[in-house]
């Protein structure tokens, strides 16, 4: 830890969206459209201890370093990594060095699927079952991401009168993304205990991964399996079996571990009302909330809130 005794600690709670990246000044933003956003870097910090970040997110440290926590698993990251980063994710305990700076890249969920179509599992594999966060990259791959950089910089900034600007800027994001997910792809085959895990995930996977992608796109994650496999068009005792197969949790779990991570957020780091909680999260009354609260957490709404 002595590596962040001069690291400044962010304070306040911000919702990490597209129009507060806009709106914030101290961040240079280099491209923007209605589903991405590219960071050049950062001016300097505000006083944000907690960010619950609502797109997904690449982000490449180009100097420095920073300190967090991800859903309460602790995460560093240092100059030549990326992090990934997960729609809905609250992130806390930030402490960075002075001479932190990023480039970053934030990603609706329907471009991210658009850019990687099938190989959207490999995403999901990372993401959500083995949760790993962190690519390092080697001096080729920095160089590479470096001169691809600077092609997306000059076609940015000389090519705003071609009527297929946009199209062009987003096949090139799709290539950066598809190179990150190969070396994602290197990291699970590589890691032999990732390896084990990847030789049990067969049969169902794609229904698996597409119930991964439904659940983390609603905004209310409290259905039935029922509801969730019928948007699949499949039967929920089959979902139960492939989510258990493929993952080791069944598909009730993925979801009540969903709905418990927001509301741990929302109660934790939201001033919103118990009411207005309960709406959000699509409970049918305050009461019921509560219950549902006392039975995952053993103590009231307030009570977990004042803990």
């Amino acid at each position: 830890m002595r590596d962040y005794v001069y690291f400044c600690s962010m304070k306040q709670h911000e919702e990490v969206t597209f129009q507060t990246l806009a709106d914030n000044e101290d961040i240079q933003i280099g491209y923007s459209d209605n589903d991405i956003v590219v960071v050049d870097s950062i001016q300097q910090f505000e006083e944000i201890n907690t960010a619950h970040v609502a797109m997904n997110a690449v982000v490449i440290c180009t100097n420095g370093k920073v300190q967090a926590q991800m859903n309460g698993i602790q995460m560093e990251l240092h100059k030549n990594q990326v992090a990934i980063v997960p729609q809905n994710v609250t992130v806390t305990d930030v402490m960075v060095s002075p001479d932190f700076n990023l480039k970053a890249m934030f990603l609706t969920n329907r471009i991210l699927r658009s850019f990687l179509r099938e190989k959207i599992d490999i995403w999901n594999d990372m993401m959500y079952i083995h949760r790993q966060h962190i690519v390092t990259m080697d001096e080729d791959e920095i160089l590479f991401y470096t001169h691809f950089y600077d092609m997306l910089t000059l076609t940015i900034a000389k090519g705003k009168d071609n009527p297929l600007h946009t199209d062009v800027i987003q096949s090139l994001l799709r290539s950066a993304i598809l190179g990150l997910c190969g070396a994602m792809k290197w990291m699970l085959s590589d890691d032999n205990q990732l390896s084990t895990v990847n030789s049990q995930l067969s049969t169902g996977k794609s229904h698996f991964q597409r119930f991964l992608d439904l659940l983390h796109s609603n905004d209310v994650k409290r259905h039935t399996v029922e509801s969730y496999a019928s948007e699949l068009c499949i039967s929920s005792k089959y979902l139960t079996a492939v989510c258990k197969k493929n993952s080791g949790k069944t598909a009730n779990e993925w979801i009540t571990e969903h709905v418990l991570e927001d509301i741990r957020y929302y109660l934790k780091q939201t001033n919103l009302s118990i009411k207005q909680i309960c709406d959000r999260l699509g409970f049918p009354n305050p009461s019921f909330f509560g219950k549902y609260v006392k039975d995952h957490f053993g103590m009231t709404p307030l009570e977990f809130r004042n803990s």
